[in-house]
């Protein structure tokens, strides 16, 4: 089969198309042909350092989530899976290939009427972006800063935001980015590679009671000083290479709640299903903004490290 293999660490040229063999499901598992493989901005960091939430030996194939049609499966599962359209995490590798072959229990169902590549776009950031406003506790009236905005789970962040009947205050890094955001009629939105960025925050909200924070480092210490007394501060990422440097006497000092969810593999999956059946429904809409074929994987990686892409990027495999 085809896929893309990682057997150095480094920049985006290390991923090498080639063939792979092709995995035959086990007793437990289940054969999945991929149509879409998702690309998250953790695996850019992995396959630049090494450094993500999972421990892998070099060669791999990298990916941990796809979506496609159930084609075969191994002993002691229901054969009638076969055919059935599904999401799955990979375990944290193999994703960049045509087929992969997980445990029974991994895939979800697409719910009726979601296209495939709609799912695979909801499957992680989806889930992220649920578990994020969860996390919160929004409540209506709340004025609510989403850092790097225009992004995968930035765009599903808004949009949950909006649904809880708070104030969307919409932060992203350069001018195409904050004309998305503008488009979408949101309440309040920024550059924050601009100077002074947090000024014209002030200047319509006074200060938020939430930050949703997938960018860490510089920046959102910046937007820490926004925050109200009794904020709420939600940290998942760390774009920009380190967590947020917000000292704990600083947060304690103001009562700002310091806030890293980590949920349970059974709360992540109940996620996922609440997050594809919100975008069945039409009420979450991922926007997949990139797609590359899959041997393209290297250029994927580039465009998302240079800042240059929105919303969500895909894998197109078929």
């Amino acid at each position: 089969m085809r896929a893309v293999w990682l057997r150095e660490f480094g920049g985006p040229e290390v991923l090498v198309p080639g063939p792979a063999p092709d995995p035959t499901p086990g007793p437990g598992q289940v054969l999945v042909e991929v149509a879409h493989a998702n690309i998250t901005f953790v695996e850019t960091m992995f396959r630049a350092t090494g450094f993500g939430p999972f421990a892998a030996d070099l060669p791999l194939i990298p990916g941990n989530g796809v979506g496609g049609t159930i084609t075969a499966v191994g002993p002691g599962v229901d054969p009638t899976l076969v055919g059935q359209l599904v999401v799955t995490g990979t375990g944290g590798t193999g994703g960049y290939a045509e087929r992969v072959v997980v445990d029974r229990d991994a895939p979800i169902p697409v719910p009726p009427g979601l296209p495939l590549d709609q799912a695979v776009a909801v499957l992680a950031d989806g889930r992220t972006a649920l578990m994020l406003t969860r996390s919160a506790n929004l409540r209506p009236g709340d004025r609510v800063l989403v850092l790097a905005a225009a992004g995968g789970v930035g765009t599903l962040l808004v949009q949950l935001v909006g649904l809880a009947g708070a104030t969307v205050v919409a932060a992203a890094g350069g001018p195409d980015k904050t004309a998305l955001l503008r488009g979408a009629m949101l309440d309040v939105v920024v550059d924050y590679r601009e100077p002074g960025w947090a000024d014209p925050v002030r200047a319509a909200v006074d200060a938020v009671d939430v930050v949703f924070d997938g960018v860490g480092g510089t920046l959102a210490r910046e937007a820490f000083d926004l925050l109200d007394r009794g904020g709420r501060m939600i940290s998942y990422g760390l774009a920009s290479g380190a967590w947020a440097d917000v000292p704990a006497d600083a947060a304690a000092d103001r009562a700002v709640a310091l806030l890293r969810p980590r949920p349970r593999p059974d709360e992540l999956r109940a996620l996922t299903e609440e997050a594809l059946a919100m975008a069945a429904a039409g009420r979450l809409r991922p926007l997949i903004a990139q797609r590359f074929p899959l041997e393209r994987a290297a250029d994927a990686h580039a465009a998302m490290e240079a800042r240059s892409t929105v919303g969500k990027t895909l894998l197109d495999v078929r």
